[in-house]
């Protein structure tokens, strides 16, 4: 069969779009280009390829199948970024994590959150009345619409690039830009329905959320047991991940909603029935490795920058669009700085301007019902692009620390004696320790050499009342296993994230040895660990320098920079600084070597100098995409 040049430089083109989605970020990591989302750049590259310069991208049914397969994986995965724990009241935490929540300025993240995002609604909508009013761009509800949508994977990304996911500045900007994808998307819904002449079935949409309600009944035990039946040729994971999407997507199509809503549900009820990890890796390989850059690469080649700037309004519009973009979320400023520093709250104000994932989806939309055309289209997805860079660049550059992160880890010691105070001495700067003891003699002994409080008595609430079980960490080091035993499982009850105790019994398959390993509680005994150091002399002769030296010491870390997962240890930019001796993965130890792979949550045993550690630590720890 003779195939036609055309069909052959169709065929031609998903290699090309496949082999740009594979540079772009090479690319970027070789030009050292941080601050741009990877999004962003793939869309720059489709520009590139495609009708505004080379035009060497034809799009043929294929792409647009893989695109709009894309577009809805996309929606998909960012209904699995909520996290749902944010929304959880004080009912469900433990004595200790109220405690501190009652010590934090009184506001509920997500009260601040709806505050915020209602002023941004206000002020896309007076700027949407203002451009209709102008003439410039007439479509009053879409132009609302595109104005308060927010990048939910671009503020994930800068915030866990600041490791700030965790704190109430983070969950609060989190919960703004979750609003930002959930109200539009819900918007959306109703303003095509309207455009469409389908506002009298938009009721239907009810049993989009119904159908999502019994999938989530139906599925809500599956992760309890997945493990067991589960095979590499199965991935049953998988198989029902996109068994709830095509379902869901195909049922808002039904119902006169879009599939992109279907989609987007269909992440949430995923996110509910509390996946393993490993299934939202094998997921976001799926989306992000796959189908998701071809739809980026894709908008940017369906562009022709040429024929826009043909129109004179063009260059009027796409700053107006932008500084309307950034307008939008400016005033929330205004109450994000009443309980965060000035410039963090203009910081936070800044990244909640970035906007790329819905507008595109917006767009999409939007053509499908008639209700913009390709320049407006255009001009909106270029303003888009600009606070990409802007938001995510102004907010790296404005942020600073608030106080409430950056208190050092509390390590709290209950048992003084020469194993507890040489240890408590030996903590580095990046611990706040204290000691106590109930013992007289041993209050005198060592108070002299260190700071010891003594305790009246070890009733548990005593020491409640005495703030001794608020902590991060809890020590103990008493000899007597039994009442350490006791006090473990109160700290633990009480709320305190890592207890760490002393149990000098031999029988460590013992009924208490068995509740501590279920409590999560860490135990040692002196024997052991004694033997161990031993066992490391003889098969390490160089252990003893490890430990006895002056400026090298032994640390632990835990990968979470995921530009470190499956590096080769001799490719690190610090190796020649530490000596890594172990690395524990899924409670396995693995003898490291230079072609050793790292893998997130791997925890890396090393020495090094104490000078060069905080730096090396910030890097392997760092949390970021």
């Amino acid at each position: 069969m003779v195939i036609s040049i055309k069909e052959q430089i169709m065929s031609y083109s998903l290699i090309i779009v496949t082999l740009a989605a594979f540079a772009t970020p090479l690319l970027l990591a070789k030009l050292k280009i941080s601050i741009v989302p990877t999004a962003v750049a793939e869309i720059v590259v489709g520009i590139l390829l495609g009708k505004s310069l080379l035009n060497i991208i034809k799009i043929d049914p294929t792409l647009n199948f893989l695109a709009d397969l894309g577009v809805i994986l996309l929606l998909f995965l960012s209904g699995m970024e909520i996290d749902f724990s944010l929304f959880r009241n004080n009912q469900s935490q433990t004595p200790l994590e109220r405690k501190a929540a009652a010590n934090l300025p009184q506001y509920s993240p997500f009260k601040l959150a709806a505050a915020a995002y209602t002023v941004v609604l206000l002020t896309s909508a007076a700027l949407a009345l203002a451009f209709s009013l102008s003439g410039l761009y007439t479509n009053f509800w879409l132009a609302t619409i595109l104005f308060s949508t927010i990048a939910l994977g671009v503020v994930i990304a800068a915030l866990k690039e600041k490791e700030l996911l965790s704190s109430r500045f983070g969950q609060t900007i989190l919960l703004i830009a979750v609003l930002g994808e959930v109200v539009p998307m819900l918007s959306l819904t109703v303003f095509a329905s309207i455009y469409d002449h389908r506002i009298n079935q938009l009721w239907l949409i009810g049993i989009l959320f119904v159908a999502a309600a019994i999938l989530f009944k139906q599925f809500r035990s599956f992760f309890n047991f997945f493990q067991r039946i589960n095979k590499a040729t199965t991935q049953l994971d998988i198989r029902l991940a996109f068994f709830i999407i095509f379902t869901l997507a195909f049922l808002a199509k039904q119902v006169g909603a879009e599939s992109i809503l279907g989609a987007f549900i269909a992440g949430i009820v995923i996110k509910l029935l509390e996946p393993e990890t490993s299934t939202r890796e094998k997921l976001d390989a799926i989306g992000y490795g796959f189908l998701i850059p071809i739809f980026f690469i894709l908008t940017g080649v369906k562009l022709n920058i040429p024929s826009l700037l043909k129109d004179p309004t063009v260059l009027i519009l796409i700053p107006l669009f932008f500084l309307g973009f950034l307008l939008a979320k400016s005033l929330a400023f205004f109450v994000l700085k009443h309980y965060f520093q000035t410039k963090n709250a203009f910081a936070g104000s800044l990244l909640s301007a970035t906007t790329i994932t819905l507008v595109l989806a917006v767009l999409q939309v939007a053509r499908e019902v008639q209700a913009i055309n390709s320049e407006q289209s255009g001009e909106f997805l270029l303003a888009a692009i600009l606070t990409c860079l802007v938001g995510p660049l102004c907010f790296n550059h404005l942020f600073v620390a608030e106080p409430e992160d950056t208190k050092k880890i509390k390590v709290n010691f209950i048992g003084a004696n020469i194993l507890t105070v040489s240890t408590a001495q030996q903590l580095d700067q990046w611990y706040n320790v204290h000691l106590y003891t109930d013992r007289l003699d041993n209050f005198q002994t060592y108070n002299s050499k260190t700071a010891v409080k003594l305790l009246p008595d070890l009733a548990v609430d005593h020491l409640i009342q005495g703030q001794v079980f608020d902590t991060d960490i809890l020590v103990l080091g008493y000899r007597d296993y039994q009442l350490n035993y006791q006090l473990a499982l109160a700290a633990k009850k009480y709320g305190v994230k890592r207890v760490i105790t002393r149990f000098e019994n031999r029988d460590i398959m013992s009924d208490l040895g068995q509740k501590l390993s279920a409590a999560s509680i860490e135990y040692f005994n002196s024997a052991d660990v004694n033997i161990s150091v031993l066992r490391s002399l003889i098969e390490t002769p160089s252990t003893l320098q490890i430990l006895m030296a002056n400026e090298s010491r032994v640390f632990e870390v835990v990968v979470r920079n995921q530009r470190l997962a499956y590096k080769q240890i001799k490719d690190l930019s610090f190796i020649e600084h530490i000596t890594i001796s172990r690395i524990f993965r899924d409670g396995t130890s693995i003898a490291p070597h230079g072609d050793t792979r790292l893998k997130l949550n791997d925890h890396i045993i090393f020495m090094g100098k104490s000078a060069d550690v905080p730096q090396i630590r910030q890097i392997i720890e760092k949390m970021n995409e």
